[in-house]
């Protein structure tokens, strides 16, 4: 699924929000204006969102279901998301790892377990690492229940 869009620079407001989006998405980025998701009803329902936005702040949004001509293309976009999210999961296992050894708070507990859930969202391939990060976000938990 593709999102092809213009978003006027000013006010920069709208504009930061819809790459904020973009981003809480995980979208892959072709090009200036061009996004990719792989389809499905819930990134196509998000996409329509972000094109809403974009209208509302003046901007010209369109959406297209793409097929790519040969078929290393798709699965070159796919690595690139699946890469992304590999890094993004080893960051949480780092921090988790750090929180452990640290003796972190609840709320540390809390906030890492929410970025988990950010992640997974926006994991469309169940990468690898999302198992080690579950289990790092879960034994730092257990330490948690453990400690007196």
């Amino acid at each position: 699924m593709l999102l092809s869009y213009r978003i006027p620079r000013e006010p920069s407001t709208p504009r930061i929000a819809v790459w904020r989006r973009l981003k809480r998405l995980g979208v892959a980025q072709l090009g200036d204006g061009l996004v990719a998701l792989p389809y499905d009803s819930a990134t196509k329902e998000a996409l329509e969102w972000v094109a809403t936005m974009i209208e509302e702040a003046d901007g010209h949004a369109s959406m297209w279901i793409a097929t790519p001509t040969i078929r290393r293309y798709g699965r070159d976009l796919a690595d690139e998301l699946m890469k992304q999210r590999a890094a993004e999961y080893r960051e949480l296992i780092e921090q988790a790892h750090a929180a452990a050894d640290a003796g972190e708070s609840a709320r540390s507990r809390r906030a890492l377990r929410a970025e988990l859930r950010r992640i997974e969202r926006r994991d469309y391939f169940a990468v690898p690492e999302r198992a080690a990060a579950r289990e790092a976000v879960n034994r730092l938990e257990s330490i948690a229940r453990s400690e007196p």
